[in-house]
């Protein structure tokens, strides 16, 4: 018996939307995750793109828990020394609300250009709103 390795050029893709109205942050992550790498599908193949588009709204409504809105702190590098700077979660969400999200899924992919090209299929808007209307996008409860 072979072992089936998917081709780039086999491979189905469908759009999924999901409201992060009221989910838990990192759970709802994981799942955008294991759904963008294609891990949910019986044609899993580690070094080939198998994965969905997912399109998440309602970003600035996704929870935190515990103390974590006060406490967590995201970090970026300016690129000069000493360029080390924070900002906590309660004022990313304030300022950019799809960062958040974006961050947490992209944590949760691999660190390749596999990992790159995966977060490119990652759409997320703020409020209720999306321009992806054409794609027919499937809801999709988690």
């Amino acid at each position: 018996m072979k072992t089936f390795m998917a081709k780039k050029g086999e491979v189905e893709r469908k759009w999924y939307i999901v409201d992060a109205t009221n989910k838990v942050l990192g759970r709802l992550a994981s799942e955008i995750a294991k759904k963008l790498r294609g891990k949910d599908k019986p044609i899993f193949t580690p070094h080939v793109d198998t994965g969905d588009f997912v399109i998440v709204v309602n970003a600035e409504k996704v929870r935190l828990t515990g103390k974590k809105w006060d406490r967590k702190i995201y970090y970026h590098h300016t690129g000069y020394m000493g360029g080390l700077k924070g900002v906590i979660a309660k004022e990313l969400l304030r300022k950019k609300p799809e960062e958040l999200i974006r961050h947490a899924v992209k944590g949760m992919l691999p660190k390749n250009r596999l990992g790159r090209k995966l977060l490119k299929k990652l759409k997320v808007y703020a409020g209720p709103n999306h321009p992806h209307e054409a794609q027919k996008p499937e809801k999709w409860e988690i």
